[in-house]
């Protein structure tokens, strides 16, 4: 297939283009670079760095031609969606729309859409969270995932795109930046390798739901031809406390220090898991690496990055 990727230079988007290439198909990449890293991208894959509400957006669609359009790109920093939810909607929807009229207008067959279990659920009561409970999102950039979804769905219902939306639980792993709009994982990682102090927001008792990016990738793949037309959850089922995380890379880090906890932050959700039944079902996908075992090779992943910049 020919696969365009945004937000290909990221984090998760990057894995997702090797796996790509390394099952044979075509991929072209798109990225801004506002926070992915050209290192990141994949050299079989032809890159454009551009932001995807520019104009140009059209003239790459026109040249690549693709079959899939995988859209990771995005504003995820809840915290500037709060305190600039114009510039959260201004990527996060509009963009969006932008490349689903592009999809249009080039013939694009199939799009897979990036969404956030953990934004647009809210605080559900029952756990772990499944596809059919109201969607309660608390934060602006919950609420842009939410109208992407509603988006895909107005258009495959009036014009027969195919789309596969794929909630994902807090995913980690191997190429998560430890800054910026990082995850509390890579966060850990870099602090304890660089002997520093580790910060725990809160009674670090808050409960996530933890996926290693390899997983991520492995239903990325699925639903390049499974998945028609549905928001799906992907997940471990399984809540992972902060405090949990602290420890456990305490040990594989060997980190002699405690954590230092400071005030909760405002907003910030206090349990969200996500179940994975569907995900078996439609997809043929489950989680295959544990927490214990993500932690190891993320871990390990920093250490290996750390000795190659000293």
């Amino acid at each position: 297939m020919r696969i365009l990727v945004t937000g290909g230079a990221g984090f998760i988007g990057s894995n997702i283009v090797d796996a790509y290439i390394e099952g044979g198909h075509d991929v072209a990449v798109i990225d801004n670079l506002s926070s992915g890293k050209e290192d990141n991208v994949n050299p079989r894959a032809r890159f454009y760095r551009l932001d995807i509400r520019s104009p140009e957006i059209d003239l790459v669609f026109a040249k690549e031609k693709p079959d899939v359009l995988n859209h990771h790109a995005a504003q995820i920093d809840v915290r500037r969606s709060v305190s600039d939810p114009t510039f959260d909607a201004s990527v996060n929807i509009i963009g969006t729309i932008g490349l689903l009229q592009a999809c249009l207008k080039h013939g694009v067959g199939r799009f897979i859409f990036a969404s956030s279990g953990g934004a647009i659920y809210g605080e559900p009561q029952n756990l772990p969270a499944d596809e059919d409970i109201p969607l309660d999102p608390l934060a602006p950039y919950g609420a842009s995932k939410v109208a992407g979804e509603y988006y895909l769905s107005c258009y495959s219902a009036l014009y027969s795109l195919k789309y596969t939306a794929l909630r994902y639980g807090n995913v980690y792993g191997p190429r998560q930046d430890p800054y910026g709009e990082a995850g509390v994982i890579a966060i850990f990682c870099q602090a304890m390798i660089d002997g520093e102090e580790v910060r725990i927001f809160g009674s670090g008792e808050q409960l996530r739901d933890y996926i290693y990016v390899g997983d991520v990738v492995q239903a990325n793949l699925l639903a390049l031809e499974r998945g028609d037309n549905q928001d799906i959850n992907i997940g471990t089922a399984m809540g992972t406390s902060v405090n949990e995380l602290f420890m456990r890379l305490k040990a594989i880090l060997d980190y002699k220090k405690d954590a230092v906890y400071y005030p909760p932050r405002q907003g910030e959700l206090e349990k969200i898991y996500l179940a994975n039944a569907k995900a078996l079902e439609v997809l043929g996908w489950q989680s295959q690496v544990d927490i214990q075992r993500g932690l190891e090779l993320t871990a390990e992943y920093f250490k290996e990055r750390s000795e190659l910049t000293i």
